[in-house]
């Protein structure tokens, strides 16, 4: 049986085009029913890229803090040894060099808040016990510097509680007082 067309050569064509059609939907059908996977798919990738960005954002900045906070207690004890004082006393002195080397992480705002404390222990230089009043800060007497900060993760996706604390202490035995007069505290 021959068949005769009007168009000589084109009986594949159609059929190929037929075939296609029908192609492209079945698959504009399967993409209707897996638009859904590909938004539950995106957003647990997001998921992911976004705790990796907070984690480049948090740690670094964690790491911040304890090096402030370490070279912040560090400067108060230099500034302790010398006997420098201020109108407000040693102790007043040391704890403004303290804040001022911070960068507010360690400030009287913070200390009242309770995100941050900062401690000041005179040791007897022989017995090593805890010296207090008058002439604790006398020289071979050893001064300590102490402070912590707590702080709230950026985005708090590791603990839910959201706290991590950092805490930093630096030590020297106190030097001479500046015309052999000693501060007071």
């Amino acid at each position: 049986m021959t068949t005769h067309s009007r168009f000589p050569g084109r009986e594949g064509s159609l059929k190929a085009r037929v075939a296609n059609s029908l192609r492209k939907r079945h698959i504009s059908a399967r993409s209707r029913t897996q638009g859904g996977s590909a938004a539950v798919e995106a957003s647990l990738v997001l998921l992911a890229l976004m705790a990796m960005l907070f984690a480049m954002v948090d740690i670094p900045f964690g790491i911040f803090i304890q090096n402030t906070l370490r070279e912040a207690v560090r400067e108060g004890v230099r500034f302790a040894i010398t006997q420098q004082t201020g109108s407000s006393g040693q102790d007043a002195a040391i704890e403004a060099v303290v804040e001022s080397y911070s960068f507010g992480f360690v400030s009287a705002a913070t200390i009242a808040a309770g995100t941050a404390t900062l401690t000041l222990t005179y040791y007897d230089g022989t017995t090593l016990n805890a010296a207090t009043g008058v002439g604790s800060n006398s020289q071979g007497n050893i001064c300590v510097v102490s402070a912590s900060v707590k702080h709230a993760w950026v985005a708090p996706v590791w603990q839910p509680t959201g706290a991590l604390s950092f805490s930093a202490s630096s030590s020297d035995v106190m030097g001479a007082p500046p015309g052999g007069v000693l501060p007071s505290r």
